[in-house]
């Protein structure tokens, strides 16, 4: 059974930093662009960032450039989103998405997306 399964979202005071984990099950996630995606409440999802599968070409949103970083372990079978310097407006629930579409790009378009995760809750606030 494929599944990808995300952790280390928490609670955490603006300018804080969290590291995001999406660990793969069922598959290897070396051959699959990943993508983290969010979700605040009333609001839609929207793409943070993505990393294609051999990890050489990787994608942010403007909102987010700068403060966050996707890398990949192959050997590990995850994905890491490092976020620093974060703000209230970071606050929702974060997703991995893994594509199954052989290509050497990365694309922050849900449709682009095969499987999901079920998200973890990242909350900044004072």
């Amino acid at each position: 059974q494929l599944q990808l399964v995300e952790s280390g979202g928490g609670l955490v005071q603006p300018g804080g930093s969290l590291r995001l984990s999406c660990a793969a099950s069922g598959f290897t996630l070396n051959s699959y662009a990943i993508a983290w995606f969010r979700q605040a409440p009333g609001k839609e999802r929207e793409g943070v960032s993505c990393i294609s599968a051999s990890g050489g070409v990787a994608n942010s949103a403007d909102s987010v450039t700068g403060r966050f970083t996707i890398s990949r372990d192959n050997a590990k079978n995850t994905v890491y989103l490092q976020m620093s310097r974060l703000k209230p407006e970071d606050t929702a629930v974060y997703y991995c998405a893994a594509d199954n579409t052989v290509r050497p790009m990365c694309f922050m378009r849900a449709r682009s997306y095969d499987y999901w995760g079920q998200g973890t809750q990242v909350t900044v606030s004072a």
